[in-house]
């Protein structure tokens, strides 16, 4: 790549003559007529909103708009975007000056990405790359047309390379090879030449598991259960709890753990949800925590330690001065519903402990 074509000043002169070019301009009605049929091939069938990033004069811009696309253009040179206005003039197309790499424009708000020409010569591609998939919407598309050009001393980006690239950020991309259709270049071409059509991968749904927790009240104490064998919080303390299983709800589910758990057959006028925490260890997934409250009466019915296999022992602690070796968003979840919080999240950071420290920065956020 030549230096020059990295300045606005060398693109500003290069203006004046850019749509000389056959595949340019595309004032020849059979290299116009072959671009539109390979460019609506590449756009959805529906009107959508086409961005078209180092959009030169707006050749392309104009065939999609013609096709019924509300199109946007970004050129970093003022003069290519003047001609681009002029050109698109009657159209609705908006053409802003600014730098393709870091377009001046919100995340999510197109269906495609359009560039011709231009990632060669931009320096980290994969950042670029990331960048221009966060302006589509899910399931958005990429369409990238590149080359490598000269036959002695070749400048460009092949299509494997390019390949590798887009590969990671989508869900199926397919290579058009260009240069044998003579009629899209004004004239036979011998290099590489094509279009990378590139699919996002549509939204999901998030999903996380959901687990209940017993805050089982003796008095001032609540019940904590050391961990065991489980291999995630071995030695640490946490209320009675337990994931929520197909086809159940969360109360259903908190009676059944703490049978299972504690050996307490509960009814369920004997619990109250009391906290609903959202919760991420240093390096998991997003959970959403039930707590629940139950006050253990007089006499009667003792919790006994059911899964040994799971768990070291049983014991009462003041809610007021909880124990330090416990599971960090368990400790959280306890202060939340002594502060008479319901809602809250407690959000690990990738280097903080399992285990609750003192010192440690506080992730617990009430809401």
């Amino acid at each position: 790549m030549c230096a020059d074509t990295s300045t606005t000043a060398y693109w500003d002169a290069a203006a004046v003559d850019f749509d000389n070019e056959p595949d340019h301009g595309l004032r020849d009605p059979a290299v116009r007529e072959a671009w539109a049929a390979r460019l609506w091939g590449w756009l959805p069938g529906r009107a959508g909103d086409v961005l078209d990033l180092g959009c030169g004069t707006g050749s392309l811009a104009l065939l999609a708009a013609e096709r019924g696309h509300r199109v946007t253009g970004v050129d970093r040179s003022p003069r290519m975007v003047e001609l681009a206005r002029a050109k698109l003039a009657g159209t609705g197309a908006t053409v802003l000056v600014g730098d393709a790499a870091e377009p001046p424009l919100g995340e999510g708000s197109f269906d495609v990405v359009l560039v011709r020409h231009l990632l060669w010569m931009l320096p980290d591609r994969q950042a670029v790359l990331r960048r221009w998939a966060r302006l589509l919407r899910p399931g958005g598309r990429l369409v990238l047309i590149e080359g490598r050009w000269g036959e002695s001393d070749p400048v460009g980006l092949p299509a494997a390379e390019l390949s590798a690239l887009v590969g990671p950020l989508t869900e199926r991309l397919s290579v058009e090879q260009l240069g044998p259709d003579a009629a899209l270049w004004g004239r036979a071409v011998r290099d590489e030449r094509y279009a990378l059509v590139a699919d996002l991968a549509p939204a999901r749904r998030h999903a996380e598991i959901v687990d209940v927790h017993l805050i089982l009240r003796r008095g001032d104490e609540v019940l904590l259960a050391r961990r065991a064998n489980t291999g995630y919080a071995d030695g640490l303390l946490h209320a009675p709890s337990g994931h929520v299983e197909d086809g159940e709800d969360v109360r259903t589910a908190m009676l059944r753990e703490t049978a299972e758990e504690i050996g307490l057959t509960l009814g369920p006028d004997e619990v109250r949800a009391v906290l609903v925490l959202q919760h991420k260890a240093p390096t998991g997934a997003a959970r959403t925590g039930w707590f629940f409250e139950a006050e253990l009466g007089e006499g009667g019915r003792q919790p006994v330690n059911r899964e040994p296999e799971k768990c070291s022992e049983l014991g009462w602690f003041p809610l007021d001065a909880l124990p330090d070796d416990m599971v960090a968003y368990c400790r959280a979840g306890l202060e939340a519903y002594r502060a008479g919080h319901r809602f809250a999240l407690h959000w690990h950071e990738p280097d903080d402990p399992i285990a609750y420290a003192p010192e440690g920065p506080g992730r617990l956020t009430p809401l």
